[in-house]
């Protein structure tokens, strides 16, 4: 016979969330000056890693909004969207994407004893 636990969940992504979305809003300063491929990096990455989240939590859906950041921030291939004020615009869309995936992304964690 076992016993259970409570189930608890974890907002694994929260943390990962947080960076990309303070990078976000820290870039939307420097669009226009050579450190921006330093935010590209930065929030490029944290969207890969909040999308494995996501993934390993079963709401795939997430992927939907983290996978074109992804992309669109890849310093590796960028993407030119021309206008900075594009650019501005969809930082501060990308950081809501970060802050809400962040929050809502959990894991729930079931241990039993045996």
């Amino acid at each position: 016979m076992s016993a259970q636990y409570p189930t608890t969940t974890r907002r694994t992504a929260l943390v990962p969330a947080m960076i990309g979305a303070l990078a976000l809003l820290i870039g939307s300063a420097l669009i226009t000056s050579d450190t921006f491929t330093i935010i590209q990096f930065v929030v490029s990455i944290f969207a890969m890693i909040v999308a494995v989240f996501a993934w390993q939590s079963g709401q795939w859906w997430w992927i939907i909004g983290l996978a074109p950041i992804a992309v669109l921030w890849n310093p590796v291939l960028p993407i030119d969207l021309g206008l900075p004020d594009v650019w501005l615009a969809l930082q501060f869309v990308a950081a809501a994407i970060f802050i809400a995936a962040g929050i809502l992304i959990k894991i729930s964690d079931k241990t039993s004893v045996e």
